[in-house]
């Protein structure tokens, strides 16, 4: 019978891990799949259970886009589908169902995804391909109504649906079956201490030391490296998403983002996702990219999706979609860090200099990276094996003046 490791805490350590992983979500164990494809011990620990719906994976699908208005960032969603092609291999559940993004609205808009104009800029100078669309084009060939007349749009057909709870089982699995890889839930980390170049991690159950440490417990980030008496500027999203039922069964989306102008308090942001087998069949999930009220502090998330936020969504989705009844049905939240960095959505760093062993600490942290996840697998595994990166992170390091000593 094989041994269970998702559950076997010890009392002390009585090996010395290559690598300890503090979180358990989709970059943990995407950095423990790409470690054990080298041998290294690896143990990966989840406060929370593996699959969880407390942290920025919550919910079960996400977009996979090319559009971005920085260069860097188009060719780094290109770099990633080789890496989701071989994860893909693992599991005859498709990870991701090619749909093509959709990007429309007001074109002066710049918004948490950027801006039309400038993500077109990019596209070109990559070579990706992508269509221009009139704001009649976007009715009458994906569904809308009743847009203003000065939107216009961009498609882009290797946009998908990302199933990511299939992602997460897929790595979860691979990691189960690595001799490599030791799996630990309900393992929170309660203390961070060094001695003789080790890193001792301890968690109500046992306490364990490893060689060098990948911190990727999403937008618990600082609950974890506070014990290391440092800091990241972020700010906190309790993401508000629900389910539309269908009331025309030949109606099909793509994935999509709409730019429009503020109303309000609202932020008047919504992207949605088209129909799929795995994820309420005969619903339409949209969402607001927007919240109310931001949070300071992960631990003060409710998990209840905010009613203003709802009724937002609901009415746009009346106004402006066909084939919708605009009830909302299967609410849910997602908890997400946003960090406070111009220019820095995603921090992909090591810890700062004046933290000893800084070097043999890499951390994760703040943004939407679900689309990138296998690609950050590797890329956070090289750097705790390797000390550096073969991918250029040169955009997403925060430099020592980003981070604030405890």
């Amino acid at each position: 019978m094989p041994v269970d490791k998702t559950n076997n805490p010890a009392s002390s350590f009585q090996q010395t891990y290559d690598v300890i992983v503090i979180g358990g979500g989709p970059m943990g164990l995407a950095t423990a799949y790409y470690n054990s494809k080298r041998a290294a011990s690896t143990l990966v620990l989840e406060q929370f259970t593996f699959l969880n719906q407390q942290g920025s994976s919550a919910g079960v699908s996400r977009q996979f886009r090319i559009p971005y208005p920085d260069e860097y960032m188009v060719k780094m969603a290109e770099d990633a589908l080789p890496y989701w092609a071989e994860l893909q291999t693992h599991t005859q559940q498709p990870l991701l169902t090619t749909v093509g993004t959709l990007w429309f609205g007001d074109p002066t808009v710049q918004s948490t995804e950027g801006n039309i104009a400038a993500a077109e800029l990019a596209m070109q100078a990559q070579d990706v391909p992508y269509t221009s669309l009139t704001v009649s084009e976007i009715e009458q060939q994906y569904h809308f109504k009743d847009l203003p007349q000065n939107y216009r749009g961009l498609f882009q057909a290797d946009g998908a649906s990302i199933d990511l709870l299939a992602t997460q089982r897929t790595l979860y699995d691979c990691n189960l079956a690595s001799p490599h890889v030791t799996m630990l839930e309900q393992a929170p980390v309660i203390g961070i201490e060094q001695s003789d170049q080790l890193f001792v991690v301890t968690t109500p159950g046992g306490t364990y030391a490893g060689k060098k440490l990948v911190i990727v417990p999403g937008p618990y980030i600082n609950d974890v490296i506070n014990m290391l008496n440092f800091r990241i500027e972020a700010t906190y999203w309790n993401m508000t998403s629900c389910y539309f039922k269908k009331t025309d069964p030949a109606i099909q989306y793509p994935t999509w983002f709409v730019f429009q102008q503020p109303e309000g308090n609202s932020g008047n942001q919504f992207y949605g996702f088209p129909e799929v087998d795995w994820d309420h069949p005969d619903y339409i999930r949209v969402a607001p990219d927007f919240v109310m009220t931001p949070l300071s502090d992960p631990n003060l998330a409710s998990f209840v999706p905010n009613p203003e936020e709802l009724a937002y969504t609901s009415e746009w989705v009346r106004k402006h979609m066909t084939g919708l009844d605009p009830t909302p049905h299967y609410k849910s939240t997602c908890l997400v860090a946003l960090s406070k960095i111009a220019g820095k959505e995603m921090l992909i760093d090591f810890a700062p200099r004046y933290v000893p062993n800084h070097q043999n600490i890499v951390m994760y942290a703040t943004g939407w990276a679900a689309k990138f996840v296998p690609l950050l697998g590797s890329i956070l595994s090289e750097m705790a094996l390797d000390g550096k990166s073969s991918y250029d992170i040169s955009h997403f390091q925060t430099g020592q003046r980003y981070f604030r000593s405890m």
